[in-house]
């Protein structure tokens, strides 16, 4: 019989059976010699014991001294995933403790550590003297890893997942780079620990070359801190995120202060959200932006947001209720816009429920309460603070009759209060608004061997009234013309504007669905008034007694390619509004491209027509590189907005990310510039890294 195993517990380790554990021994051949303590095992041994595993050429175990003297090659994973090779070892019998000759430590299957000697202590601590540490492949030609740490002594704290480095010399292929007296690292098994995160060198046209230097600190198993500096020749800047993780929630705050030479005195800004969960099926939900001017975000690349909102809310949302209050605190960033007339506060809360009446059908009713706030008095435009308090009730019913015709109608009924403050030019006032339609839709399937064909013509008749005086239109000036708007009873986003009058809706939908993955749509649409509605602007394509043509169609290939576009069109064939919006997904690409056209419309505060294209994506060339562009280019001034061009590489020990970007608009308060970044990351020391990136060939 080639292998020979043995339970051993009771002659091999005497102390495992005090715990109550067994060590299984294989090996080609045991010898026992007479009159000794000793036991031999040779060819092929491998011992298991107590989750680790050994395997070794030979064994020899002394039972006076309680030692195993082990030749090479040897192989040891341990039970908390360590691996250790070596060409001869002296181990206790429990293999915690002993010595390791011309041996190698590898953490979590990716960093390794070669030393000329590995002391094992306690089961806890591991010590290797005159090390070399990397988690970049390593050739037997000699030539030297991309980058390696060298040290007098490296111990490795099994219990606190930390290796700790004396005299460290950090090197790149070969060349020393950096030296350390001391330095302490996470080993790879850590996802979250205190230390230096990978920095970041970061030039741009206003701030100069610079530098950031991300400090983690891991404040527990639920919250953490990340400080950075950023120095360069024009700021001082500290930057600052704080996490923390709740039973119920969660909350982030991050924010800056700066000193700069762009604008005096001091700069800075602050984001927070968090939510929460307070049972019941109630959220609360928060959100805080703010920032000291208007240039800040985008001078120090935080976002390019022109508008801020800071939030509160609570809500309920049951599959029959809805509840909701919230309060907003608007910040414009826009030059031409003042805070103060925003309105810069807006309040609400909602309740809306849901029902089945005898009559059958859907009855939604409710309540709500809106309140603008402005901290100046009313200025030219004689708008003030303003209350609404308001209530409705709407009823739908859907029914199928004779050939399949769809026949729904519906009826809705809501009262508004409007009060304003003494300096506004608008009066109190009350409003009652009714609304009732009749839509019929004729759906027509046809199914072949391909794909399924749908064709739904639909005609729907509404009719709106409405007593009392017209409010103040603060929320409801832009509006869209789209497949959702077609047949709604009022195409107003919000409630202070309202449609009146009898009007009909025409739409007709076509829609195939094929065997193959291909799936695509089109709609065509149209309003028609009675009387027409002052308050659509031009571009909404709702203006005058009769829409402009609705045009909105979709396509799915089912490989990962998506294309969906809108557009209106007025009787003279002149296209009022258009957008197109591109999306293509696949092993090497991932692609988003939009088109917008808006004319110009004083309406809408637009003085020029908006023609613009973006482009957002990304391309793998193999598995070590990757490229990124993105990019806003002005159809209209022929001119770009914005461009930037990311460059990515990678290996099993190196992640290196390049971009630069060019912010080509101005204005008064922000100027064009570039932006160039670097970031170089070690894989294998924790942070998350998972080194996937493909080995270097040792035959280059």
């Amino acid at each position: 019989m080639r292998r020979l195993v043995l339970i051993c517990l009771l002659w091999l380790w005497p102390q495992a059976l005090a715990a109550q554990a067994s060590a299984t021994l294989l090996a080609d051949r045991v010898i026992v010699p007479p009159g000794s303590e000793r036991l031999i095992a040779e060819g092929n041994v491998e011992v298991f014991f107590e989750g680790t595993r050994l395997s070794a050429a030979r064994i020899t175990y002394d039972r006076g001294t309680d030692r195993l003297a082990i030749t090479g090659p040897i192989f040891i994973r341990t039970q908390a995933g360590e691996i250790l090779t070596a060409e001869r070892a002296n181990l206790d019998a429990r293999l915690e403790n002993g010595l390791l000759r011309g041996a190698r430590l590898i953490l979590d299957d990716r960093l390794q550590l070669a030393a000329d000697r590995i002391d094992r202590v306690g089961g806890r601590y591991t010590q290797l003297s005159r090390s070399a540490a990397t988690s970049c492949k390593v050739c037997d030609d000699g030539r030297p890893p991309l980058w390696e740490i060298r040290a007098a002594r490296v111990i490795h704290d099994q219990q606190a997942r930390q290796l700790f480095f004396e005299n460290a010399r950090f090197r790149v292929y070969g060349v020393p780079i950096l030296w350390l007296p001391r330095l302490r690292l996470p080993d790879p098994s850590v996802s979250r620990a205190t230390g230096v995160l990978a920095p970041e060198l970061r030039t741009t046209d206003q701030l100069g070359p610079g530098i950031k230097l991300p400090y983690f600190i891991r404040l527990g198993d639920h919250r953490d801190l990340t400080v950075t500096p950023y120095i360069s020749t024009e700021t001082a800047t500290l930057e600052a995120r704080y996490r923390q993780a709740y039973l119920r929630g969660e909350i982030e705050v991050s924010g800056a202060v700066t000193r700069d030479s762009l604008v005096d005195g001091g700069r800075g800004y602050l984001f927070a959200d968090g939510a929460f969960r307070l049972g019941g099926g109630t959220r609360l939900r928060f959100d805080v932006e703010t920032a000291s001017d208007d240039a800040y975000l985008l001078d120090y690349g935080i976002n390019g947001g022109d508008r801020l909102d800071s939030e509160i809310s609570l809500s309920r949302i049951t599959d029959r209720e809805m509840r909701r209050a919230h309060l907003t605190l608007y910040q414009s960033l826009r030059a031409a816009e003042d805070n103060d007339r925003l309105p810069p506060l807006v309040a609400e809360a909602r309740r809306e429920r849901r029902t089945t009446p005898a009559i059958g059908g859907t009855l939604s009713y409710g309540a709500g309460l809106e309140g603008h706030l402005r901290t100046l008095d009313a200025g030219p435009d004689g708008l003030g603070d303003t209350l609404r308090a308001g209530v409705w009730a709407d009823w739908h019913r859907a029914h199928v009759a004779g050939p399949g015709l769809v026949l729904e109608t519906r009826a809705g009924l809501r009262l508004d209060h409007y009060a304003f403050s003494p300096d506004a030019s608008a009066r109190d006032t009350t409003r009652t608004t009714g609304q009732a339609a009749v839509t019929l839709r004729y759906p027509l399937i046809r199914q072949d061997a391909r794909a399924a064909h749908v064709l739904e013509p639909v005609v729907q008749l509404a009719w709106s009234g409405q007593s009392g005086d017209t409010p103040p239109n603060e929320d409801s000036v832009t509006a869209e013309f789209d497949q959702a708007s077609l047949l709604a009873l009022s195409r107003f986003p919000g409630e202070d504007a309202a449609e009146t009058g009898t009007s009909a809706a025409l739409g007709l939908s076509w829609s195939r669905r094929g065997q193959a993955g291909w799936h695509s749509r089109l709609t065509f649409g149209r309003v028609l008034r009675t009387t027409e509605n002052p308050a659509f602007t031009h571009t909404s394509g709702l203006d005058g007694a009769a829409s402009d043509w609705l045009i909105a169609g979709g396509l799915d290939t089912g490989t990962g390619l998506g294309l969906r576009g809108r557009t209106l069109i007025d009787d003279g064939l002149a296209v009022t509004r258009a957008e197109a919006l591109l999306d293509w997904r696949t092993r090497r690409i991932d692609l988003a491209a939009g088109y917008i056209f808006l004319p110009k419309d004083a309406d809408e505060d637009r003085s020029k027509a908006v023609r613009e294209i973006s482009l957002d994506g990304a391309y793998r060339f193999n598995d070590r590189w990757a490229a990124g562009l993105d990019m806003r280019y002005d159809l209209a001034d022929g001119s770009p907005s914005t461009a930037g061009l990311e460059l990515g590489w990678r290996n099993e020990c190196v992640t290196v990310d390049f971009s630069v970007s060019r912010r080509f608009t101005s204005s008064t308060t922000v100027q064009p510039t570039t932006d160039f970044g670097l970031v170089v990351g070690l894989n294998g020391f924790s942070s998350g890294r998972t080194g996937e990136g493909p080995a270097r060939s040792c035959q280059d």
